[in-house]
């Protein structure tokens, strides 16, 4: 082959010299100069400024990140010589039978041994031989998998539960979406009101330490050896599906607001450890040791409240201050109270307000509050549901600002006008203190724990406040004359809504807190026909479970009116997602309680089966979803609430328990979020 032939040739290139490309190095940089001394001089030292500035940023930034990683790895040394400590077992413990903290489930069911205390010489029993650890036992990876906290966004300190609503829409498609609502700092579930109450002194101090109960009887066992095959069973099963959500927790969101288990990541909302502190009381009623000692010592070292946030002071009252006292009064250890105190002496400006009807939103660094920044009124059930908790932490700490506030808000709102046969409006103006958008009335968000509160307080207080009784009793019956009707093809009993006069069969999963509400107050002597209309509406909550091809129930349900052969329950498309709400296992909890009817615990039961199967995801945690009418395509949200650990588990556990006195109701009263207290003593006639 023949090379190619060679063409030599000059390349020449002809530039004119009027012409303003320049491609000369010199001509651009006299370019530069040129325009840059077209600036102004307050647009040069402008420029120099912001360079000077990205400098030291950039200088401050590496020295942070050397450190972090120095701490990191000094972190990793400790806990592999950690590791490899082992230490005896502690005297007065003992080999017993029961599920074994961390331990995969045997799959027919059957027990593993697992330590648990043993009584001493003396045959008085020892309290749980708690380790403390100094951190969890985190694992390398968890850095690599855990993804930046999302910024708490405060451009929208949303308290409304509208807000609520849309936010707990979030699907995990667009990240960007996700983050954006993630920022808004909103309230999930309506709170209750509660009736006007004596503005009693608090006890004395004699009085509260015969009133603090000791923890209960089995605090350290996780199943007793005397239940039956079939309690241990359900017993084991729930204990199971608790360390499987906190294992998700542990591993991917410790110490913050709650578990993305799809992602693999974590939500922040206040960033305060919500799921972790709403948790510690269910881990000591399930005598989860080992994962109750490594909350506590987060607690203890972590947990700090002097934060430049805004956080809600409903979801904050009931979530962290309720936790931190029922805690308190299952352990008797005062750290617990010591960080009440604490969370409870910020949440206190919010009631500075010209009709002391406290504000939506404090910032617990500042000690400011203010509403949400769209309107000036409060969400009526919201300011009405932190008296129990309130009260209480005044009766601990006998500093009576606590229940003055919170009574002072019951007596304006017993006083006002506007209620329709004892039922509420659901919002209360911050400003005058009078109702606001008038002729509206549900049980569902914004009302529902409005009616629970005004029982438990009169609960709580010894059954001596009469207005909060009359305003209960009152309500019932305006219930019962208003909002009560059934449906055509199986005649369920329901609640609806009434809206200037036209009414709604419209019933959200938060009324089903009512059955458990209406079973109490008979238990405690209220007219047995509160106990017929608790059974009625027990059986249409279940069949809001059980009408769902899921098994699962749907957020908000309508009835159908029509005698006919067609369903009972009817589901629009928005409405069709469940967020692992815990009413109605919580009013299967009261009325087993009250009736020993074992069908109360098979509904339960087939509920945790269904939040086994649709609800569970495999790397640890559980996660809402979003439509309940497909099983082949429930849509996981990606999402685990921190009541599912501190309110929907533990109702399963006390549903299956045999031991009717623990946490006995005839001493404890629970709040909205399932944080067990203490009834007060009946003060001498």
């Amino acid at each position: 082959m023949y090379p190619p032939s060679r063409k030599d040739f000059i390349s020449l290139t002809l530039s004119d010299p009027h012409s303003q490309n320049y491609n000369n190095g010199k001509h651009r940089r006299q370019s530069c100069w040129r325009k840059w001394k077209q600036l102004s001089r307050l647009q040069r030292s402008l420029i120099l400024f912001l360079l000077a500035l990205l400098l030291i940023l950039g200088l401050l930034s590496y020295s942070s990140i050397t450190e972090h990683w120095r701490g990191l790895s000094d972190q990793e040394d400790w806990l592999e010589l950690n590791d490899r400590e082992l230490k005896a077992i502690p005297p007065g413990v003992k080999p017993v039978l029961g599920q074994a903290a961390g331990k995969a489930p045997d799959p027919v069911g059957g027990p593993h041994l697992q330590l648990t205390v043993v009584p001493d010489a003396a045959g008085e029993a020892r309290g749980p031989n708690i380790p403390i650890l100094v951190k969890p036992p985190v694992k390398k990876k968890i850095f690599a998998n855990k993804r930046g906290p999302p910024s708490l966004q405060r451009d929208a300190n949303v308290s409304d539960t509208v807000g609520r609503e849309k936010q707990e829409q979030v699907v995990q498609e667009d990240e960007g979406e996700e983050e954006e609502k993630q920022k808004k700092i909103v309230s999930w579930r309506g709170a209750m009101i509660e009736a006007d109450q004596a503005t009693e002194p608090p006890p004395s101090a004699n009085e509260k330490e015969a009133a603090v109960p000791p923890a209960p009887a089995n605090p350290a066992g996780t199943v007793p050896l005397e239940v039956s095959p079939e309690t241990r069973v359900r017993l084991e099963a729930v204990c199971d599906a608790f360390r499987h959500a906190w294992k998700g927790y542990k591993d991917y969101a410790w110490g913050h607001d709650e578990l993305k288990p799809i992602s693999k990541s974590f939500g922040e909302w206040f960033g305060l450890g919500l799921t972790l502190i709403d948790a510690l009381d269910t881990m000591w009623i399930m005598g989860l040791k080992e994962e109750f000692a490594e909350a506590k010592t987060w607690v203890e070292k972590d947990l700090s409240f002097n934060k430049n946030v805004d956080v809600n002071l409903f979801e904050t009252t009931i979530r962290i201050l309720g936790g931190l006292l029922s805690t308190y009064h299952l352990t008797g250890d005062q750290l617990f109270l010591e960080k009440a105190k604490d969370i409870g002496s910020r949440l206190m400006p919010a009631f500075k307000t010209p009709s002391k009807i406290p504000f939506s939103d404090v910032n617990i660094g500042k000690g400011t509050a203010h509403p949400p920044r769209w309107t000036s009124d409060s969400t009526l059930a919201e300011v009405t549901s932190i008296q129990l908790e309130f009260r209480e932490l005044s009766r601990l700490t006998q500093d009576p600002q606590y229940q003055e506030a919170v009574n002072e808000v019951m007596t304006l709102v017993h006083k006002l006008p506007g209620k329709h046969d004892g039922l509420v409006p659901m919002f209360i103006n911050t400003n005058n203190g009078q109702f606001t958008h008038k002729g509206v009335f549900t049980l569902g968000a914004r009302a529902d724990s409005y009616y629970e509160y005004l029982l438990k307080q009169w609960i709580q207080g010894g059954k001596t406040e009469d207005n909060l009784l009359e305003d209960y009793l009152e309500a019932i019956e305006g219930v019962k004359k208003h909002l009560v009707r059934q449906t055509g093809p199986s005649k369920l009993t329901f609640v609806g809504e009434l809206s200037h006069n036209r009414f709604n069969p419209k019933m959200d999963h938060l009324v089903c807190f009512l059955p458990g509400t209406l079973a109490l107050g008979a238990h405690n002597g209220l007219p047995g026909d509160h106990m017929d209309l608790a059974v009625q509406l027990m059986e249409t909550c279940h069949q809001m479970y059980k009408q769902m091809e899921t098994g699962l129930s749907p957020e908000i349900a309508h009835f159908s009116l029509q005698a006919s052969d067609g369903s009972d329950v009817i589901v629009k498309p928005a409405d069709r997602h469940n967020l692992l709400r815990p009413e109605t296992v919580e009013s299967l909890f009261y009325m087993y309680r009250f009736t020993k009817d074992a069908k109360y615990r098979d509904w339960g039961w087939d509920m945790l089966q269904s939040f086994n199967k649709y609800t569970k995801v495999s790397g640890g945690g559980y996660t809402s979803i979003n439509n309940v009418r497909d099983p082949l395509s429930t849509g996981p949200r990606d999402k685990m609430e921190s009541f599912f650990l501190g309110e929907t588990l533990k109702y399963f556990y006390l549903l299956f328990s045999d031991d009717m006195e623990l946490l006995s109701l005839d001493k404890y009263v629970f709040n909205t979020e399932a944080h067990p207290l203490p009834i007060w003593p009946s003060p001498p006639k």
